[in-house]
C-alpha cells in the first residue's frame, strides 16, 4: 500500500467518528449494538486445581471467558468448594465470585485412653489412621479409620482396655524340718511381688492358707496367692509347704514296766523315760532320746526281777540297792511272838499288791542280838547286818517299831505301834513322786 492510500484510510476513519479495532473495547456500529458481544475474551480464563469447570457463553462463542459467560465449577472427590460454585463474567472484567477446591479435612480423631493413633496424612481426605494401645492394653473396636469425602471418619470407636492378668511369681519353698521336740515347723517367705502388665498397679493380694511365719504341722500344705489389678483382672499362683518330722522307730514298753514319752514319742528330740514295777529293776537306759540321725540314744531298756544282795558288809550298802528304785518299810520286834509284830505282819500279808504298786519292800528285823535275824521276804539277812540296820536307823531291839524310807533313803515316818496297810498307803500317796507314779500306772492299766 502506498502512502496515499494510508492517508485516505486514516481520514476515512476520522470522518466516520470512531477508532474500532479488535480488543479495543469499542464497537464500530450503531449505539444499539454492544461491542462486548463480539466474542472477544473479557474475564480472565477460569482455572481450577483439583476440580473441573463447564462454561456456557451467551452466543456459543469459542472463548469461554467472554462477557456474560456462566461457568459451573465442580471439585474432584476428596475436595470441597470454597466460594461460589457458579460464576458469571461481568462487565468489570471480573468473575462474580471467588472459587477454590480445597482438600476435604475431617475433624480431629479422639485419642483413645492408654493408646493413640498414627495417620498417613493427618486429617485430610483418604488419610488412614491406625490405632494402637500402650503395653499391657488390648485394642477393642476399630483398628483403623479413614477420612471420607463426607468429612467423617469411617471408624474411630476404639478403646484400649486392660484384659491381661498381672504377672507375679509364688515363693519357692521346698521342705522344712521340724525342730527338736516339735511336730511343727515355722515357715516364712516373702510376699510375692508382682505388677500389672498395664499400669503396674495391683489392688489386692489375697492368700489362701496360713500366712508367712505360721507353724505348719507335718505333711504337705497347699497354698495360693491371688492378685487383682485395677481392671479386676486376676492371676493365681500355687505353692506347697512341706514339713518333715524326723522320726525314730517307736519304742516298746518294757515287760513289767512302763514308758512315758514327751512330744509325739518318736520324733526328733522326743525323750522317753522308763520305770519298772515293784519288785523289778531297770536294766539299760532310764531315758532315751530320739536323735537327728533317727536313732535312739542309750541302751535298750528292760525290767528284770530285783535281786537284793544280802551279802554286803554294811547296812548302808544294803540300803543303797534300793536308792531311787524302791521304798523300804523296816519292822523291828524283840521276838516273833511279839503281839504288835504278829498283828502288823498279818495285816500286810493281805496288802502285798498295794505294797508292790507303791514300790515298797518290807525288811523284818526280829530278835535280840546275837540271836536276832533279818529277812527280806524269803531271803535271810545275817545277824551282823541286821544289827547294823538297827544301829543305823536307831531302832530298839527291845520294843516294836517301824520306819518308812522313801526312794531317796529319807526317813519319812516312824511308828511304835502297828498300823493298817491303808494308813501306810495314805502316807505314801502323799509323796510327790508317788503322784507321778500313780498317773503312769493308771495310763499303763496297772492296779490292784
Amino acid at each position: 500500500m502506498d502512502n496515499w492510500m494510508c492517508v485516505y484510510m486514516i481520514v476515512g476513519l476520522q470522518l466516520s467518528g470512531s477508532f474500532a479495532y479488535d480488543g479495543s473495547g469499542y464497537w464500530p456500529y450503531t449505539d444499539d449494538e454492544d461491542v462486548r458481544y463480539t466474542g472477544v475474551p473479557w474475564c480472565a480464563p477460569v482455572k481450577i486445581k483439583h476440580g473441573h469447570v463447564s462454561c456456557q457463553t451467551p452466543r456459543g462463542e469459542r472463548y469461554k471467558n467472554v462477557l456474560g459467560t456462566r461457568c459451573k465449577i465442580r471439585c474432584k472427590t476428596g475436595y470441597e468448594m470454597h466460594g461460589s460454585s457458579e460464576i458469571l463474567c461481568m462487565a468489570s472484567k471480573q468473575w462474580s465470585g471467588n472459587y477454590a477446591c480445597r482438600e476435604v479435612r475431617c475433624p480431629k480423631l479422639a485419642m483413645p485412653s492408654n493408646g493413640g493413633y498414627k495417620c498417613s496424612d493427618g486429617s485430610y481426605f483418604n488419610s488412614r489412621c491406625q490405632f494402637f494401645c500402650s503395653p499391657g492394653y488390648t485394642l477393642r473396636g476399630d483398628h483403623s479409620a479413614t477420612c471420607q469425602s463426607s468429612r467423617t471418619w469411617s471408624g474411630g470407636n476404639s478403646v484400649c482396655v486392660d484384659v491381661d492378668p498381672p504377672i507375679f511369681k509364688c515363693p519357692n519353698i521346698k521342705e522344712k524340718t521340724a525342730e527338736p521336740g516339735k511336730l511343727t515347723a515355722k515357715v516364712t517367705w516373702d510376699t510375692p511381688e508382682g505388677k500389672d502388665t498395664a499400669d503396674g498397679i495391683l489392688t489386692d493380694v489375697i492368700l489362701k492358707g496360713k500366712p508367712s511365719g505360721s507353724h505348719f504341722p507335718e505333711g504337705n500344705h497347699k497354698l495360693s496367692y491371688t492378685v487383682f489389678d485395677r481392671a479386676e483382672n486376676k492371676a493365681t499362683c500355687r505353692f506347697n509347704v512341706r514339713v518333715r518330722v524326723r522320726r525314730c522307730t517307736p519304742l516298746s514298753v518294757p515287760d513289767n514296766g512302763w514308758m512315758k514319752c514327751d512330744s509325739a514319742g518318736d520324733n526328733y528330740g522326743a525323750t522317753c523315760e522308763f520305770r519298772c514295777l515293784g519288785g523289778y529293776e531297770l536294766r539299760g537306759s532310764a531315758a532315751r532320746v530320739c536323735q537327728f540321725n533317727m536313732e535312739w540314744s542309750g541302751l535298750e531298756t528292760s525290767c528284770a526281777p530285783m535281786n537284793i544282795n544280802v551279802g554286803v558288809r554294811s547296812a548302808a550298802a544294803l540300803l543303797d540297792q534300793f536308792y531311787e528304785k524302791r521304798r523300804v518299810l523296816i519292822i523291828s520286834a524283840p521276838s516273833a511272838a511279839n503281839h504288835y509284830y504278829r498283828f502288823q505282819m498279818t495285816n500286810l500279808q493281805h496288802a502285798q499288791c498295794g505294797l508292790d504298786l507303791r514300790h515298797v519292800t518290807v525288811i523284818e528285823l526280829v530278835g535280840v542280838y546275837p540271836a536276832q535275824i533279818g529277812r527280806i521276804r524269803h531271803r535271810l539277812i545275817p545277824p551282823g547286818l541286821a544289827l547294823q540296820l538297827r544301829l543305823l536307823l536307831q531302832l530298839s531291839q527291845n520294843s516294836f517299831s517301824m520306819v518308812l524310807l522313801d526312794k531317796q533313803g529319807v526317813d519319812k515316818q516312824r511308828y511304835t505301834f502297828p498300823i493298817t496297810a491303808a494308813e501306810i498307803f495314805t502316807t505314801i500317796d502323799t509323796f510327790p513322786l508317788r503322784t507321778e507314779e500313780a498317773i503312769l500306772q493308771k495310763e499303763a492299766g496297772q492296779s490292784c
